[in-house]
């Protein structure tokens, strides 16, 4: 059978992705992010935030593919795979925002977000490594998808709170819609699952542009 391996740490992504029935594998990417980026903007110039997500995902993607022979994949047990790559960021006034530096970094960024609104980009990329003589293309794509957020105003105290939680220096925009972050979150335009991390609609998509349905990849 085919089995999705997703080359991502990311608890919530691996937790929407088991939701929608498809009990991800999990293979952390050791792709140097910095690195990618560096690369990607010193070939094609600056990059557009929904570009620089996709640019991360393919490198996470493709990493986890060229080392799936050296890699442990818990509970892989030979089955072909379709290797997932995601990366998140926040897009405020032209200004990419991944995770915070520090907590003086979340709080500076809450204070900046609070009452207004960004716009979440999520870049996927898939790579197929089924043989083809079981319907494996061997492609390599992906695609952006991104979610307009409206942040309450919160005020000083709920900014501190929240950042004493620790949770926004874990993750890309210094927020969660899933978590602790969600009461802070006023309503959004787009897939709430690309908030959380991984588009289910997208990859609904991608798939289908490798000949495979949602439904081939639930466990049974």
């Amino acid at each position: 059978m085919t089995r999705l391996l997703l080359a991502s740490a990311s608890p919530a992504r691996r937790a929407t992705l088991a939701a929608a029935g498809l009990a991800p594998l999990v293979a952390v990417s050791a792709v140097d992010e910095d690195a990618v980026l560096a690369a990607a903007r010193e070939r094609y110039g600056d990059l557009e935030p929904a570009d620089a997500v996709l640019v991360l995902a393919q490198a996470k993607a493709e990493d986890v593919a060229r080392r799936l022979d050296d890699v442990e994949v818990e509970g892989w047990d030979d089955d072909d795979v379709v290797v997932l790559g995601c990366d998140s960021m926040l897009e405020l006034d032209g200004e990419v925002l991944g995770k915070p530096r520090d907590a003086a970094d979340a709080l500076a960024r809450w204070r900046a977000m609070r009452g207004r609104s960004g716009v979440l980009h999520t870049g996927h990329w898939l790579v197929d490594e089924r043989d083809p003589s079981d319907g494996g293309t061997r492609a390599t794509l992906g695609a952006t998808a991104s979610t307009v957020v409206h942040f309450a105003d919160l005020s000083d105290d709920e900014v501190a709170a929240y950042v004493a939680t620790r949770e926004p220096l874990a993750v890309a925009g210094a927020f969660t819609i899933d978590g602790l972050g969600g009461p802070f979150v006023e309503r959004i335009e787009g897939d709430h699952h690309n908030v959380v991390g991984v588009s289910l609609p997208l990859l609904r998509h991608l798939l289908a542009d490798i000949d495979l349905t949602v439904p081939d990849l639930w466990r049974r």
